[in-house]
């Protein structure tokens, strides 16, 4: 039995930016676990920032390394890993990339794909595009490019300031496409006036517009907009979602597993969300191959109803750590059918894009 976590840096085709700042390179913590015969990945969605949420590489190696790698000598369920963690307060990011590890490694186990394990599957997952922030020109040549190869949904990251520039260029250009916008927490009610001008561009929602833990004031938002509103960063837990839907303070769910500690909640925050009306769908969090793979497997569920933040590998690395990475056809990507989640490993590239590796045992 061994478990190791490796951090790699693998460098983005082009710089990813949005209202937290300009991002170059994918610098993620891997993590390998062996046991009876079974070799099984994860990935952390932390970076090296505490800009998205609290959590960064070093916290989440601190806690990964202190107090959930001696779990897996147990080798619980992820069930029982999550009822095992409960006491730990937070650190979402961290139990997600142990738990997930934890569905690969129990699925590749019983031969199944984790795609299957997860519950009814279109078998498929329906796919958007996120793009960050560009100049006016640029963005519209990417919004070609994306609907030329078939992406279902459009996603602009907006800031304060550009937001009806941004959004405004790319619906006179495209009157007709499925096109969200994407604001990271950086408005406050203040700019009610600024929000309200997006109501005339018919978006399929926008997504987290105030603050990154905030419930009432979304739900006060959501009263004065004509454009549903999506949360990320606000729904932490499963009880946050259900709060969340009680008040109105949103109508869709992005869901990342990771930011939600893994399948086991983001399953029942999905499953909360449909039974109430709502929407769901499966953001990205620029994850290598092995990160993608868990989303691809969740994006397919017959429970996520919009088209997610799933795209190809393609889109972000020239070169990846998996040696099958996923290939989109008509807006459409399919999981990996191999049990759990049936990446090859690139083993030669992981080696070199390495930059430290800890062997916890």
């Amino acid at each position: 039995m061994s478990f190791k976590i490796r951090l790699v840096k693998i460098p983005f085709l082009a710089p990813f930016t949005t209202s937290f700042g300009t991002e170059t390179e994918r610098r993620a913590l891997v993590l390998e676990f062996e046991a009876d015969g079974v070799r099984a990945f994860g990935e952390c969605v932390t970076d090296e920032g505490p800009y998205y949420g609290y959590e960064d590489n070093q916290t989440a190696l601190h806690i990964i390394r202190d107090h959930l790698a001696p779990l897996l000598r147990r080798k619980p369920s992820p069930g029982e890993f999550v009822e095992l963690t409960e006491r730990i307060r937070g650190h979402n990011m961290a139990k997600a990339a142990v738990e997930m590890l934890l569905w690969d490694y129990h699925s590749k186990r019983s031969g199944r794909a984790i795609f299957r394990a997860l519950g009814p599957t279109k078998g498929h997952a329906d796919v958007g595009i996120s793009l960050g922030i560009a100049r006016t020109e640029e963005t519209i040549g990417r919004v070609s490019q994306a609907l030329d190869r078939g992406y279902k949904r459009v996603k602009l990251k907006i800031s304060r300031g550009r937001e009806h520039q941004i959004v405004r260029s790319v619906r006179d250009s495209f009157p007709e496409i499925e096109l969200s916008a994407d604001a990271n927490s950086c408005y406050t009610l203040k700019d009610l006036p600024r929000l309200r001008r997006l109501d005339r561009f018919g978006l399929v929602y926008l997504e987290q517009p105030l603050g990154h833990d905030d419930l009432l004031d979304h739900a006060r938002l959501a009263k004065e907009l004509s454009t549903p509103i999506c949360l990320d960063e606000s729904i932490s837990s499963v009880e946050k979602a259900r709060q969340a839907l009680e008040i109105g303070a949103c109508k869709v769910i992005n869901i990342k597993p990771g930011r939600l500690g893994g399948f086991t909640n983001s399953l029942k925050v999905a499953k909360l969300a449909r039974r109430r009306g709502g929407h769901v769908w499966v953001g990205g969090m620029l994850e290598t191959g092995v990160g993608r793979s868990f989303n691809v497997s969740f994006a397919s569920l017959r429970i996520v109803d919009y088209p997610g933040d799933t795209s190809p590998n393609d889109k972000y690395f020239a070169r990846d750590i998996v040696t099958n990475p996923f290939e989109m056809v008509r807006g459409q990507i399919s999981p990996n059918q191999e049990p759990g989640i049936g990446v090859e490993i690139d083993e030669g590239f992981l080696s070199e894009s390495t930059v430290e590796t800890w062997k916890i045992f």
